[in-house]
């Protein structure tokens, strides 16, 4: 405790004794000392009494004189007095007090209060009078007056009292506290006429409706539908006054869905909704739609959905323009909504106008132009030009609208900054499907000359194919393959047209144009794309040969896979061979020439070495895992244990960093015959130790080295010796690698 921390305590079990919360507060109120009150006096006669009423008299002019502005001193004062009965002396203080502070509403009510408990009731009601001709707009003397007066049951009077307070154009509730007085007293035609003259001082919409519900309730529906007229007429047609009669409107259509008269009801929604902006009549649909689910039929309820939809659209759009989401939204609401009134059967006035709204939503889109000449702005913008010429061309069949919509996309894009293939394309598809053939040759041919582009030559070769133009797309591929000669897709799609039509020659001409490209992005696909073409014509030697050229160039450890495996693999004869035994029969299934699994050892050897001489540890047993795999499908037991014998292990070696200096251990792969001809005296050694150990083994009953060790072994001592895993011989092994490697490090 002495450093401020808590105490650490050692004895967290629960006490013997509880105390409960509540004998807690039970102690505390019991020790609690009681308050000082002040002793009491009695006065036993008149004289005392005297005496007593002269010194707080005294007391309290004293305060007053220190104090004279502090109404709660003469507040206090005047109590004083009137709890003594002397009710003129009373009256006397607070009239000094007014003469000090005439305004102070407090001092008002306190004087009336005192006046009331003393039953002086026509003082109460000179001092009211007084009260509310010097403080008019104090609204809680008012009420006190009125209610003093209504309290005596004098009508007329609290009556003459709201007449003189009306003079000075209060507010609302003063008009209402009127107005329900003379529904107690069942003057409904006076509060009618109170209604009419609040209307005339406050003309707003609230008012209106309050007298119109009046109306109603009283049972005069003629009356409340004249004043609702007569509200509506009086904001007249001008934008913002309608906007500000949205409540009047919606509480007119509601009176006459209480009086079931519906289609007065509908017909007072669709004039205001009529009148009303779309983003500022959202109560007023709100209650549209109610009303039509409860008393609708299921056409006026869709359309009254939809309308409420156009409202939150508006307002999204309002809020930002170049929102092209929002946009696609609003324009497929108004072409649903146009499908739905075609399939229902809509008149022809009906329909014009259902395409006039999408036409104006989309023609509200386009106009929306993004700023920047940045092409990401643009993504999405361009879409709406897509579906506005697919609305034309698929709903209205306007197809001169909808090539000339085509037409001012293709002049609104700056070309010479970047482009849209797939505007070009589906332009030149709707001339196609026009069957104006020439326009659209026309149009993706300007679309190449002035921005030519990847999509733009697959989009044209692809239409000339489908016209079975196959000259035309001949012409197409070498101009796409001078614009950019380094693509291997086109060099690929070029030679599968050609291998398509039956003209191999021209093939392979082009995929050894192909492969003579020296910038060429990602070669291995024409590569490959290019011997997968001579194994299916059956041709061997030529895709031998083409692996060859291959792994000249490259060498890579994946190509050196394939090259093998093909060479293991059967594959189909040649085409010549195939066509002879087609025309015999033609349902004949394709023969195949079977491989040749020597070729494909010889050829894992050769790439083993190869990897060897490049010193590529990993790609060597990826190479290892493969061939190892190949001979288990297709070698022999000694195959395998051949390849066996290759795995390397993973050995752990230290050596010193040249920036620290401090040793480090890495994981390094040792293969058995990198050791061999590295170190040959301690191979030799690390030989004649386990043919000693084998040897042990096989007269004790010992188990053998590790099959992952094998490699160390001599291979006639491997081959005959069982493969079964020893942990101590593999323990020793590692850390006789590990010191080797330390010591070749060191050398």
């Amino acid at each position: 405790m002495q450093d401020g921390r808590a105490p650490r305590i050692k004895n967290r079990a629960p006490a013997a004794v509880q105390i409960t919360a509540e004998q807690l507060l039970r102690e505390a109120q019991e020790r609690q000392e009681s308050a000082f009150r002040a002793p009491k006096q009695r006065v036993e006669d008149f004289e005392e009494l005297h005496e007593y009423r002269g010194r707080k008299r005294k007391e309290f002019e004293e305060r007053i004189r220190r104090t004279r502005g502090s109404i709660k001193e003469w507040l206090q004062y005047a109590v004083w007095e009137a709890s003594q009965n002397e009710f003129a002396r009373s009256r006397s203080v607070y009239e000094r007090a007014l003469d000090v502070d005439p305004r102070s509403i407090q001092l008002w009510l306190s004087y009336t209060e005192m006046e009331l408990k003393s039953r002086n009731v026509q003082h109460a009601r000179n001092l009211f009078d007084r009260a509310v001709t010097l403080l008019p707009r104090v609204d809680q003397l008012w009420y006190k007056y009125v209610y003093l007066e209504e309290l005596l049951q004098n009508v007329p009077g609290a009556r003459q009292v709201f007449e003189r307070w009306m003079q000075w154009e209060p507010d609302d509730k003063a008009w209402q506290a009127y107005i329900k007085l003379e529904q107690r007293y069942q003057e409904l035609d006076r509060a009618s006429g109170l209604y009419e003259r609040w209307v005339a001082i406050r003309p707003e919409p609230r008012v209106w409706v309050k007298w119109a519900k009046f109306e109603e309730e009283r049972g005069r529906v003629d009356k409340a539908r004249e004043v609702f007229k007569t509200a509506l007429e009086f904001f007249g047609d001008d934008a913002e006054q309608i906007e500000k009669a949205q409540a009047v409107f919606s509480a007119f259509a509601k009176m006459e869905t209480r009086l079931k008269e519906y289609e007065r009801a509908r017909t007072i929604y669709k004039f205001a909704l009529q009148r009303i902006s779309r983003s500022q009549s959202g109560p007023l649909y709100a209650a549209y739609t109610k009303f039509e689910k409860q008393h609708g039929t299921r056409t006026t309820l869709e359309s009254t959905v939809l309308g409420k939809r156009r409202i939150q659209y508006e307002e999204e759009l309002a809020h930002d323009g170049r929102n092209y989401d929002a946009w696609f939204d609003y324009a497929r609401l108004e072409e649903e909504a146009y499908r739905d009134q075609k399939d229902d059967g809509a008149t022809q006035e009906e329909e014009d106008a259902a395409v006039g709204r999408v036409r104006e939503v989309y023609e509200r889109a386009v106009a929306q132009v993004p700023p920047g000449g940045e092409k990401r702005h643009w993504r999405r913008y361009i879409f709406l030009w897509l579906y506005y010429a697919l609305f034309e061309e698929t709903e209205t069949k306007d197809y001169a609208r909808a090539r000339q919509v085509y037409q001012t996309a293709v002049n609104i894009v700056p070309h010479k900054q970047f482009t849209f293939a797939k505007l070009w394309v589906m332009f030149a598809k709707f001339e196609v499907r026009r069957l104006e053939l020439t326009a659209a040759r026309k149009i993706l041919g300007t679309a190449i000359g002035m921005c030519p582009k990847e999509a733009l030559f697959k989009g044209y070769i692809d239409l000339e194919i489908e016209l079975r133009e196959f000259d035309r797309a001949r012409k197409l591929y070498e101009k796409y393959l001078e614009f950019d000669p380094s693509n291997s897709s086109a060099w690929i799609r070029y030679a599968e047209l050609e291998s398509q039509l039956q003209d191999f020659a021209r093939t392979r001409a082009i995929f050894e144009l192909g492969v003579s490209q020296s910038p060429l992005s990602m070669p291995e696909l024409i590569w490959k794309a290019y011997i997968d073409f001579e194994i299916e014509e059956g041709e061997r030697e030529a895709a031998r040969s083409l692996y060859e050229r291959l792994i000249s160039l490259s060498g890579h450890v994946k190509v050196w896979i394939s090259y093998a495996l093909f060479e293991g693999e059967p594959m189909p004869i040649p085409r010549s061979e195939r066509e002879e035994d087609e025309e015999e029969d033609e349902e004949v299934e394709v023969k195949t020439q079977p491989g040749d699994s020597n070729q494909a050892r010889q050829l894992f050897d050769r790439a083993y070495k190869d990897l060897k001489s490049k010193n590529l540890k990993s790609e060597r047993v990826a190479l290892l895992e493969v061939w190892k795999t190949f001979e288990e499908s297709n070698g022999s037991p000694e195959d395998i244990a051949k390849v066996q014998k290759m795995m390397p292990i993973v050995s752990k070696r230290r050596h010193v960093d040249q920036e620290t200096g401090q040793t480090v251990e890495d994981w390094d792969l040792v293969f058995a015959d990198d050791e061999k001809e590295a170190n040959p005296t301690s191979f030799k050694f690390l030989q004649m130790a386990y043919a000693w150990k084998n040897s042990q083994g096989k007269s004790g009953g010992a188990k053998t080295a590790s099959a992952a060790l094998s490699g160390f072994m001599p291979a006639s001592t491997s081959s005959s010796a069982p493969e079964q895993k020893d942990k101590d011989g593999d323990e020793r092994m590692s850390d006789v690698a590990s010191s080797h490697g330390e010591d070749s490090d060191g050398d």
